[in-house]
């Protein structure tokens, strides 16, 4: 049967789960877009050229580039290691597009990106409904729950398609402040979850001289690389993640790459079995922090910007390791908004709170086992931009926090 045959047999109005953050495959779902007038397109992190159309109801749970602020959004709230209890009850897909590798002794692998798609490929198939594979000499050969049986798909679309790569921003004093201040914090033979920019990086790249280090996360880029070929971290423990972006170089090496263990998301960011890792050292950022310390990376003037992503499931988890540590790490000044990131009290949803501590280019708040007046102190004096501390003293009066 062709793609057009196996597509005529879905039901009206379709949920279609596509392979999301970096790893999009743009010709199949080019293809599926015409082919299909009406349906649910389901994408993580979707970035910009996701078709947005009338017809076409742009689903997630983490909101990326592709899909901010359209009119079709419809966003899920869900901490990511629920996503595929989703599709496994109330938003059952009815077809799931990859992008994987040419086949090789009976498989495929998913490459750079296995996330949520595993559990959206059992649950199409529970169903009888489509699993499509663009097959792309490009895509790197990773192992573990990236790996699928060729049996599983029902159609294959050869493409020659070039994989995003990560430009490499340069870090700034700010990120470069950041990082040094996290960094400080982690020992030998700490476990780490850290995600791309300029302040994970960073933190990964201030860890060189670091032994017996793990990597446990959900994602990551260029810095493992660095910390691997520093001799940083454990050659005797895998590398485990859910998905990657990075330079051509990075592809490179995760290629073949036994030590590198693509895992789906119910397990990368499960927060017992992140509990498990010893220090775990989890590291994740915001839009907003305020004096209760909670934090709110997800909503700006109350509309979605991104979601809970992995960032609760690795802030518990890393909190229940043994010599475990959860950071929020951000400005204390936005730069585009020209605001304090530290304000008083969040005007948005909160995502995330009780982590070790708030880490700002202004130094560290230690705020996990503080009472709540100790935690306000703390970040005022610590996380703060000096230009609204006073202000922030007189606002922590007024909430009973001073």
């Amino acid at each position: 049967m062709t793609l057009a045959q196996h597509l005529a047999r879905l039901p009206a109005d379709p949920r279609i789960v596509v392979t999301g953050n970096h790893a999009t495959p743009w010709t199949t779902l080019g293809l599926v877009d015409e082919l299909v007038p009406s349906y649910r397109l389901w994408v993580l992190n979707a970035q910009h050229g996701v078709p947005d159309r009338e017809g076409v109801t742009l689903e997630t749970s983490f909101v990326g580039p592709g899909m901010r602020r359209s009119p079709r959004l419809s966003y899920v709230p869900s901490r990511l290691s629920l996503v595929p209890a989703l599709f496994a009850g109330p938003l059952a897909p009815h077809a799931v597009v990859l992008h994987t590798t040419r086949p090789r002794g009976g498989k495929v692998s998913l490459g750079v990106e296995v996330n949520v798609l595993p559990a959206a490929i059992e649950a199409v198939r529970r169903s009888g409904g489509v699993v499509v594979a663009q097959v792309n000499e490009r895509m790197p050969w990773t192992f573990g729950d990236a790996e699928v049986d060729v049996e599983h798909i029902d159609v294959m679309v050869e493409v020659d398609e070039p994989l995003l790569h990560a430009t490499g921003s340069p870090i700034d004093a700010a990120s470069a402040r950041i990082g040094e201040e996290v960094a400080a914090r982690v020992g030998d033979g700490a476990t780490l979850q850290a995600g791309i920019g300029a302040v994970p990086d960073a933190t990964m790249r201030g860890l060189v001289a670091r032994r017996g280090l793990r990597i446990w996360t959900e994602m990551f880029s260029d810095s493992v690389l660095a910390l691997e070929r520093a001799g940083a971290l454990e050659r005797q423990v895998p590398i485990t993640a859910s998905f990657l972006f990075g330079s051509p170089e990075l592809l490179d090496w995760v290629d073949g790459n036994e030590r590198v263990r693509m895992v789906r998301t119910e397990v990368t960011n499960d927060p017992a079995l992140i509990s498990r890792n010893p220090a775990m050292v989890s590291v994740n950022t915001a839009l907003q922090v305020d004096l209760f310390g909670q934090a709110n990376a997800s909503r700006i003037g109350a509309r979605i910007h991104s979601g809970f992503g992995g960032q609760t499931d690795f802030i518990v988890g890393a909190l229940h390791s043994t010599g475990g540590q959860a950071f929020i790490a951000l400005r204390s000044w936005h730069p585009k908004a020209d605001c304090s990131t530290v304000v008083a009290l969040v005007d948005e949803p909160v995502t995330s709170f009780q982590m070790s501590a708030i880490v700002t280019e202004q130094g560290i708040a230690d705020v996990f086992g503080r009472d709540q007046r100790e935690q306000a102190r703390q970040i005022i004096e610590h996380a703060a931009h000096p230009s609204v501390r006073e202000e922030l003293r007189e606002e922590a009066v007024g909430l009973g926090l001073a």
